[in-house]
């Protein structure tokens, strides 16, 4: 995925107000456009990279096109669609299936035939089954097929998508890098830079008591026993309300786009202040990413002598941070440099586990387990049945689960699946991706 020029390209566009932007943060999976109820609110193109069950491709946002409008602002808004549609591979030609065909609708029409670009047509605001009739006027614009869809709700998005990436590559496993990249993260001053400069055996990161003193990630190469590694010091991260400067906003960007281009990442935690609601923040930012996650809890050689005060940290934590229960607890003392030599290893068998690829075959007998054992009720019905559970992408590992129906599986007959995931394969300090669909 890192040739990225010679992903497909697919061109959002349609007339101010229909949706646009809305199904681009669906399909990208977070609020990235801006949205608003002012037309034209996305002047420019945003592009992005967007992963269908393991085809990828560039998703491109133009904002909202008004053909052969006079004022300046239409007229840019024009010339970047044009531009988009110029480069596009496909077309998502965007429509409010509730306003009915608008002139403007088949202006916009016209554009894309003249580009000749393939095309699809989107009735959005389909936001019910008893609403899908609405979508049947846009066939008057030619279309051979047009797709009722909610993009705020997520209605009708797989039927849409598994057409419009049919023919689209499916990506090649990625590989594990010749470096494996580690970012170290946490709050400021719990000790990152004192981590790395331990790591690195040299001052080549500024350590500071005074908080914040890191504003940018400073990127350092190790050798350790023949195995690469790349350390990220992130800059600290602060309290969202007391986040005032610039440059400390900046510092909470940086540390959240670090952690999309990391492995692993290793979240330092301050035994004498305790698990705090900023440490759990931080952490969620890292499951979000994809990285694998160890806790590493710095000044340990702070805490009392014995096994009780770390018995009940590690308690503390996982009470604190739930969503972290794969990822291992590893006490250390960056200062004195005790312990952290343990580090390597885990980083090793962390990185290893995130491009474990399990075939279909072994999932499906160990799903077929599962099922013989009755522990998950929405698939326990005769008529239900499952087709199969497949691994669609590595690092981080991520499975799609193929039912013949329409149920959903409840939050916790996930879990259970993902956690018998690594009872049976382990993913070490990974975190697991289960997706669900349904076939007709």
């Amino acid at each position: 995925m890192d040739n990225h020029m010679n992903l497909p390209v697919v061109v959002v566009v349609g007339r101010p107000n229909v949706g646009k932007s809305t199904l681009f943060n669906r399909l990208v999976g977070s609020r990235r456009a801006i949205v608003g109820d002012e037309p034209g609110i996305t002047r420019d193109r945003l592009y992005e990279l967007v992963d269908w069950e393991g085809r990828a491709f560039i998703l491109v946002d133009t904002g909202g096109m008004i053909p052969d409008e006079k004022e300046v602002l239409p007229r840019e808004i024009l010339r970047h669609a044009a531009l988009a549609i110029d480069e596009a591979d496909a077309v998502l030609l965007v429509a409010d299936a509730r306003m009915g065909v608008h002139p403007l609708d088949k202006e916009i029409h016209r554009l894309i035939l003249q580009a000749g670009k393939r095309f699809f047509l989107v009735a959005n605001k389909v936001d019910d089954l008893k609403h899908e009739d609405l979508a049947v006027q846009f066939f008057e614009l030619g279309a051979g097929a047009v797709y009722p869809v909610s993009a705020e709700h997520n209605r009708g998005m797989d039927e849409l998508m598994d057409a419009v990436t049919l023919d689209f590559p499916v990506l090649e496993t990625a590989a594990p890098s010749d470096e494996i990249r580690v970012a170290v993260i946490g709050r400021p001053n719990v000790g990152k830079s004192s981590l790395v400069n331990t790591l690195l055996g040299t001052e080549r990161v500024i350590v500071s008591d005074i908080p914040g003193t890191t504003r940018d990630a400073v990127d350092s190469r190790l050798l350790v026993d023949g195995v690469a590694y790349r350390l990220i010091d992130t800059a600290g991260i602060r309290r969202k309300g007391k986040t005032v400067e610039l440059s400390d906003k900046i510092s909470v960007i940086m540390a959240r786009k670090h952690l999309e281009t990391t492995d692993i990442a290793v979240l330092l935690l301050d035994p004498v202040e305790g698990i705090t609601h900023m440490d759990a923040t931080i952490a969620g930012y890292a499951v979000d990413s994809g990285a694998a996650v160890i806790l590493g809890v710095n000044k340990a050689d702070l805490l009392p002598k014995g096994e009780a005060p770390r018995d009940a940290l590690v308690d503390q934590i996982r009470r604190r941070m739930k969503f972290l229960d794969f990822a291992p607890v590893l006490f250390f003392s960056a200062k004195t440099g005790h312990q952290v030599h343990r580090l390597f290893p885990l980083l090793q068998k962390a990185h290893q586990h995130r491009y474990q690829r399990i075939s279909t075959g072994a999932l499906n007998q160990f799903f077929q387990r599962l099922m013989a054992r009755r522990r998950i009720e929405a698939l326990s019905q005769s008529d239900l049945g499952v087709k199969y559970l497949t691994q669609i992408r590595v690092a981080p590992p991520t499975f799609l689960l193929f039912t013949r129906r329409g149920q959903q599986l409840h939050f916790s007959e996930k879990r259970f699946i993902i956690n018998q995931l690594r009872k049976e394969f382990e993913f070490f300090a990974n975190p697991l991706v289960l997706r669900q669909r349904s076939r007709r």
